[in-house]
């Protein structure tokens, strides 16, 4: 306790995993007051073309887990969508 996983797309170097991992365990064992003994971290790969069906709608849509940081993309969104959220957005409009 705790174990993180960490899903992202491939691409990241080892170097980069392992600089992230060191940052996350730091901050883990900090904040969360435990031991670096107990802190666990795993990366899973995701292809682009796999991330919806396996990580926003088992992880983000149908999460039974609180959640203390969104996501800011949608990827059900249409360009135009996307571009009117973001007009909105830049203009100070709520609850797009």
């Amino acid at each position: 306790m705790p174990h993180i996983i960490v899903k992202l797309y491939p691409g990241r170097s080892e170097q980069q995993k392992v600089e992230l991992t060191k940052k996350i365990v730091k901050n883990v064992v900090e904040i969360a007051e435990c031991k670096e003994t107990s802190v666990s971290v795993v990366f899973e790969e995701i292809e682009p073309i796999d991330w919806v069906e396996k990580v926003y709608k088992p992880d983000i849509i149908d999460s039974q887990g609180v959640f203390y940081k969104k996501p800011g993309y949608d990827p059900f969104l249409s360009k135009q969508d996307k571009k009117e959220k973001n007009y909105c957005n830049q203009k100070g409009f709520v609850n797009w």
